[in-house]
């Protein structure tokens, strides 16, 4: 595929993530906020759907023929503190890397400082690389992979951790459905585990003074 063929495809690609998140209300400050403070669950709902979909996805392409493996080395210092500093970032912005795009189309304009702080951090690490990189240098365990330690194929154990993801999704769906976590006001603040958790008024502040809707942003549905 050509230069102009890849763009147009990530073109495509970005389109369909910004609606899936859009339509799935993953976008909202007040459930990314949410998930870290294990009050709403429908951000790791998404991420548990979209692993379990690739693993399903890669394990047929490799299994076929069509791909090859090239995993990442195990590197526990990088993951740990990358990790770490990440999730701080979600949890404090209510923003991820993927949602603030999102969140900047639907018209939080909070989103644009996340994307350039996001701009900033990446140049930042680009011209501190190598000392970014010393420093993190630690536990690096190469290309080690569950099917190298368990000696089956790739593809029957992506599927097999595909299904139990799925039935860990049904559970956490049925035990905090995504509507409750949503809660009254659309917007997560008010979702499960909040107040009386069934989106009431009980509870302190309100869904702008929550981070629930950033400053300058209108809830959505409220045009």
């Amino acid at each position: 595929m050509d230069i102009l063929g890849l763009v147009v495809l990530g073109l495509v690609m970005g389109v369909v993530f910004g609606v899936a998140l859009e339509k799935s209300r993953v976008l909202e400050p007040g459930i990314l906020v949410g998930q870290f403070q294990f009050r709403t669950f429908t951000m790791l709902k998404m991420f548990l759907t979209a692993t379990a979909t690739g693993l399903v996805v890669i394990a047929a392409m490799n299994g076929l023929g069509w791909v090859e493996l090239h995993p990442k080395a195990l590197a526990v210092g990088p993951v740990l503190i990358g990790g770490l500093i990440l999730g701080a970032g979600i949890a404090i912005a209510g923003a991820c890397p993927g949602t603030a795009l999102a969140q900047a189309g639907a018209g939080y304009r909070d989103a644009l400082f996340v994307i350039a702080g996001g701009i900033l951090g990446a140049m930042v690490y680009g011209y501190f690389k190598a000392e970014i990189d010393g420093a993190l240098d630690m536990g690096d365990y190469g290309n080690l992979t569950f099917a190298d330690l368990f000696g089956v194929p790739f593809w029957a154990l992506a599927l097999a951790f595909a299904a139990v993801l799925v039935v860990g999704i049904v559970i956490l769906e049925r035990w905090r459905s995504w509507i409750s976590d949503l809660g009254a006001d659309g917007t997560g603040v008010w979702g499960s585990g909040s107040g009386s958790g069934s989106g009431g008024s009980s509870g302190s502040g309100s869904a702008a003074s929550r981070g629930g809707s950033p400053a300058g942003a209108t809830p959505h549905g409220a045009e």
